[in-house]
């Protein structure tokens, strides 16, 4: 490998170009090695049989950072059986200076003569690059390794398609596209176009297929595109293809490949398909597979026979014993080719098979109480290479068997993640809510996955389920009374302990009940002590939740007589309303905190003058609008809420009421954002105004549209006018009287009740909007009314006082004699001498005329100079 400037390299481009015509494809890969350092490979396609094929022992590199290399040729071979094309391989490598994005690219004179969509090809240079992103932050990275070959051929009217078998040995996406093929200096190449097909020419961004449907004309043909690579949602790298497809005339059709669609293995199985291809031309058929999987270090893919090859029809198995080193997150992609034997050419069918490796998942998960916790412990992953864990659970069991190909932990099986592990090794796990204690009364299920670096993720683990000792009370209720839900009381009821230790703690016992105001426990009382442990009831008629303006919490402790405190239950609270009025509709909101689940939420109401409510609506969320109300008229509401423990044995289910809450709708709710749009007469200088309301749901008692304007060159705005809302239907106004119509307008709707709506699009009217201002080089006051004064052009479609506001005109004769001045912006001159009211004669007359134009920004001059001759 020999150092050049990237200046010598362009000069012997140059100087080589006339020497050089030979190249038929090219593309660029690099290999990671450590550091900052990468091996790159140029691999060509040139032309046997042209002189400059074997005199390219060097190959000019630039690297992207401003230097560039020339790379030893290391191997040079005619393909075998395939006529006037020869193999070039470069290699060498490079260190880059540091973390940053490089183009690396090569540039080589010329193309071989004759390619069809390349004009005059056999002076066009290939120009090819690799895109390289060097980010410690993601990692390096080695480029995709092209597998098949860029130079193939077709037949006209035959479906063409090309693969290049990308593989990449890291793991990341790719994707395809297809570009313009690259020239001199890397720019497109002029005139440059894709090749003519029948149907389309396409390239599938997620297989690679590139399919040319269908060719028309004999000829060889160059076409590009890239392979790009992603990880984490960057792209890190991309390499181009510059290909050549040879296209001749034949009558035989490609064969066609048969076997399963996309699949997936556990890693440690062996997996194992049938691949077929079938020529219905009858001709022999090789069949041969790229691809990942075969590109393993360790157990690689392999098909037997390899190749299949036969007469008409051919089959191959493809086996694959798989390791754990091959759990990745991308899929691999396995590449069928299947070549017939047709004359003169020879087609070919792909077929991609896309194969995710899973690693198994974590063995023999356990679940065991302890405490307010639930400890689990699970075996290690089978997979070495696996980085760590992740933790999901869900409240009861969930009943799901993943599917074959099902990883991870879906949200749809109602399982949150809670823990992630960073550590292979670490097999257990205490949950006990963050140092918050797990709830009494809820069945906790469990899954654990192993997860790798590239994001990788295992089958799911076996579903384990454990549930605290019911050692402790479990609240179940705190409930405005229903048996008078106006008094406000609150009814409290929980469920005694029934797995005491009484070893541990000997009775008696007692409840001991508290209670807190709002939901956050910072003052709680303790309001009654019980000394039997049925006795699970308690009406507290010391509140009036109707009336007190928010919730109360509430929370039992028990406690041995003889040895203390034993346990306390979780604390829930009260269901409080929060209303929100507004146009026709109250919103309602309640937010409980309780350990227990609520499914659902049933609202009630009582309308203006009756005594009953009426169940009006059901809620899922914990809050409900209620529309099509009566404004400022009184509705009451309570909610009832339904939920669960998830622990057979308790109350279920749990339905809780909160207090009664009345509210009155307003109208707060002004009209629509209205649309504006503004149509301008430059002749009388006037403004017209269209105003509507798009939507009826807000527009229903608008009144009014208030108009605003702003005029040239100020910045304030002015309420010019109001002017009464039409429904359904565009609202107009005409603003007249104006100095000019230069200016910008909004309006806002209004309502019956006042309320305002945002402002309307602002609509400005430019000096542009009228004609400009020209004055022309010839008038004839002659008397017969044509052209008879001296005005400018298009004054009789357009007034120019509509966006000039003052002139100073001065006319003169060819001596320098002023003949006429006018401030007036139509001018009218009617060819008499202003000094003597007498004809002027035949002739040129000259003026120099400052106009004074009115813009958005305020008034600008521009000056005129020029001459208008007179003919009677």
């Amino acid at each position: 490998m020999r150092k050049i400037t990237v200046t010598l390299i362009t000069f012997f481009l140059f100087f080589s170009a006339a020497m050089a015509t030979h190249q038929r494809a090219a593309e660029i890969t690099y290999k990671y090695l450590y550091g900052l350092t990468y091996e790159f490979t140029i691999t060509m396609y040139t032309k046997t049989s042209s002189p400059a094929d074997d005199s390219r022992i060097y190959m000019p590199i630039s690297w992207g950072d401003g230097t560039g290399d020339e790379l030893d040729r290391i191997y040079f071979q005619p393909i075998p059986n395939v006529y006037d094309i020869t193999l070039n391989i470069y290699k060498g490598s490079h260190t880059f200076p540091g973390p940053a994005n490089y183009t690396i690219a090569v540039e080589d004179p010329n193309r071989n003569f004759g390619v069809l969509n390349i004009p005059n090809s056999v002076n066009v240079p290939i120009f090819i690059e690799t895109e390289l992103l060097i980010n410690p932050f993601l990692g390096y990275n080695s480029s995709v390794e092209l597998l098949n070959p860029p130079i193939d051929q077709g037949c006209v009217g035959k479906t063409f398609i090309h693969n290049a078998a990308a593989y990449d040995p890291d793991g990341d996406s790719l994707s395809y596209r297809l570009v313009v093929c690259k020239g001199a200096g890397g720019y497109d190449i002029p005139g440059y176009t894709f090749p003519m097909t029948s149907d389309y020419f396409m390239i599938d961004s997620i297989t690679g297929d590139l399919i040319w449907e269908t060719p028309v004309l004999q000829g060889e043909y160059n076409v590009a595109f890239l392979i790009e690579e992603w990880r984490f949602g960057v792209k890190i790298s991309s390499v181009r293809r510059d290909m050549q497809i040879n296209i001749v005339a034949c009558d035989h059709d490609p064969p066609d490949i048969y076997t399963i669609d996309d699949t997936c293995v556990m890693a440690g199985d062996f997996l194992q398909f049938e691949v077929v291809a079938i020529d219905h031309d009858q001709t022999n058929v090789e069949l041969t597979a790229f691809g990942g999987p075969f590109e393993q270090s360790q157990n690689p893919a392999y098909i037997d026979p390899d190749p299949a090859t036969g007469n008409d029809t051919v089959s191959t198995i493809f086996n694959w014993p798989t390791l754990c080193s091959h759990v990745r997150l991308e899929p691999y992609t396995a590449l069928f080719k299947a070549r017939d034997n047709g004359f003169p050419v020879n087609l070919v069918d792909f077929k991609t098979v896309f194969i995710s490796v899973v690693a198994p998942a974590p063995d023999n998960l356990v679940a065991e109480p302890l405490g307010t916790g639930i400890n689990l412990s699970w075996e290690k992953s089978s997979c070495n290479n696996a980085i760590g864990y992740q933790i999901y659970r869900r409240s009861g069991p969930s009943g799901w068997e993943p599917g074959y190909c099902e990883t991870g932990v879906p949200v749809y099986t109602g399982f949150r993640l809670i823990e992630e592990i960073g550590d292979i090794n670490t097999i257990n796990f205490r949950d006990d809510n963050n140092g918050e204690g797990l709830v009494h009364g809820i069945d906790y299920c469990y899954r654990v996955i192993a997860v790798f670096f590239d994001g990788a993720i295992s089958y799911a683990s076996n579903e384990a389920c454990a549930y605290l000792k019911r050692d402790v009370p479990i609240i179940t209720h705190v409930s405005n009374d229903s048996l008078d839900l106006s008094s406000g009381n609150i009814r409290v009821i929980w469920s005694k302990p029934i797995e005491l230790d009484t070893i541990q703690y000997p009775g008696p016992y007692k409840y001991l009940l508290y209670r807190n105001d709002g939901l956050v426990w910072s003052n709680p009382e303790l309001i009654d002590e019980f000394y039997s442990l049925n006795d699970t009831i308690y009406l507290d008629n010391e509140v009036n939740l109707n009336t007190h303006l928010g919730p109360y919490s509430y929370r039992v402790d028990i406690e041995s007589l003889t040895v203390g405190f034993i346990g306390s239950s979780q604390k829930a609270s009260s269901v409080f309303i929060e209303t929100e009025p507004t146009d026709h509709e109250i919103l309602l909101q309640w937010h409980p905190k309780v350990p227990w689940e609520n499914e659902y939420s049933v609202i009630y109401r009582k309308d203006p003058g009756l005594i009953n409510y009426d169940s009006v609506g059901t809620s899922n969320n914990n809050f409900y609008r209620d529309k099509g109300l009566t404004n400022y008229v009184e509705y009451c509401y309570y909610v009832k809420t339904i939920g669960h423990y998830s622990l057979p044995g308790l109350i279920d289910p749990l339905i809780n009421f909160s207090q009664i809450t009345c509210e009155t709708p307003v109208d707060n709710v002004p009209p629509c954002k209205p649309v504006l749009s503004v149509y301008t007469d430059c002749e009388q200088i006037t403004n017209e105004l269209g105003m509507y309301l798009p939507y009826d749901s807000c527009s229903y008692d608008a009144v009014k549209f208030y108009i605003f304007y702003t005029p040239p060159g100020v910045d304030y705005i002015e309420l010019i006018d109001s002017v009464d809302y039409v429904p359904n239907d565009t609202t107009y106004y005409l603003h007249e009287d104006i100095n000019s119509v230069v200016g910008c307008y909004h309006v806002s709707a209004i309502d019956s009740i006042g309320n305002i709506s945002e402002i309307s699009n602002v609509e400005c009217v430019g000096y542009d909007e009228c004609p400009v201002y020209e004055l022309p080089n010839v008038f004839t006051p002659n008397g017969d009314d044509k052209n008879p004064l001296f005005v400018p052009m298009g004054s009789r479609s357009a007034n120019p006082k509509a966006n000039v506001k003052r002139v100073d005109m001065t006319i003169f004769n060819r001596w320098g004699k002023t003949m006429y001045t006018t401030t007036d912006p139509e001018i009218n001159w009617d060819g008499k001498n202003q000094n003597n009211n007498e004809n002027c004669i035949n002739g040129v007359y000259y003026y120099v005329c400052d106009v004074y134009i009115i813009t958005l920004e305020g008034e600008v001059k521009i000056t005129m100079k020029g001459s208008v001759t007179l003919i009677r």
